[in-house]
């Protein structure tokens, strides 16, 4: 294998690569999203600086089905997104997922930085309940559950535009082969090419339970504000860095040398 063969590999292994070279399109991606109150101290345990809590302690937990994934194919995510403010941008954290399908899970980890977990999800409509569900190691940890189309949003789709446009933000951390970390930054993540094609909204509950290796439940449900249910077509395109620890690390030391 030659070197310009080496260089052209979008992912490992080399015998049959995890996923292709993105961007990568998703259609009739279809997403759960329930609002609710938490505990601001834990809120801002859970925000890596120069990250900044938002004034109302909320945490979106979200599942998102989709079908038609390019290179990924089809599969269900869930996990925790914490709204948050980073050099005066709106942002949003996002901390823990957990999905069923290999390719995005090591795509999203490697490129993004997407905290990504191997778990079950489950999105789907049973009788008059939008119902969300997520097992981790044979145990259930999270159940959401939401009025099935009870308020239907009119308009052109602003509002679920503007929500997945939103700037997102990962910690990516890559350990190097001597066992310390080598990459460790914030990521910045906006969706492209976003096509709505339905929202409602409506009464929604969740059911979070404390587990060791899927820990949704360290951020308690204090009062539920409301739930979101859409479906669109987006492209997830790459990144960018926006916070880099480990440049911050050698610059505070260089500058601590110079000043001796």
């Amino acid at each position: 294998m030659r070197r310009e063969d080496v260089l052209r590999l979008p992912s490992m292994p080399a015998a049959g690569p995890s996923y292709p070279a993105g961007p990568y399109r998703f259609v009739n991606r279809e997403f759960l999203v329930i609002t609710y109150e938490t505990d601001p101290d834990l809120i801002r345990a859970g925000l890596p600086e120069p990250l900044e809590p938002i004034d109302q302690p909320i945490v979106h937990y979200e599942w998102i089905k989709m079908p038609d994934s390019s290179g990924f194919g089809s599969y269900t995510e869930s996990g925790l997104v914490i709204p948050a403010r980073l050099h005066g941008e709106d942002v949003n954290f996002v901390s823990q997922m957990y999905l069923d399908d290999d390719p995005p899970i090591a795509a999203g980890r490697e490129i993004w930085g997407f905290p990504k977990k191997y778990a079950h999800p489950k999105l789907e409509i049973v009788k008059d309940t939008l119902t969300g569900t997520l097992e981790y190691a044979g145990q259930l940890v999270a159940m959401g559950t939401m009025g099935y189309k009870h308020e239907s949003m009119a308009g052109n789709g602003d509002l679920t535009r503007a929500t997945l446009s939103k700037t997102q933000v990962n910690l990516k951390m890559i350990p190097g082969v001597d066992g310390h970390l080598e990459v460790c930054q914030l990521v910045a993540i906006n969706l492209v090419d976003i096509v709505p094609k339905g929202s409602w909204m409506g009464p929604g509950r969740l059911h979070l339970v404390p587990h060791v290796n899927a820990p949704v439940a360290d951020f308690p449900v204090r009062r539920c504000i409301g739930a979101h249910h859409y479906i669109a077509d987006l492209t997830l395109p790459f990144g960018r860095v926006v916070h880099d620890y480990i440049k911050e690390a050698q610059a505070a030391v260089a500058t601590g040398l110079a000043a001796e």
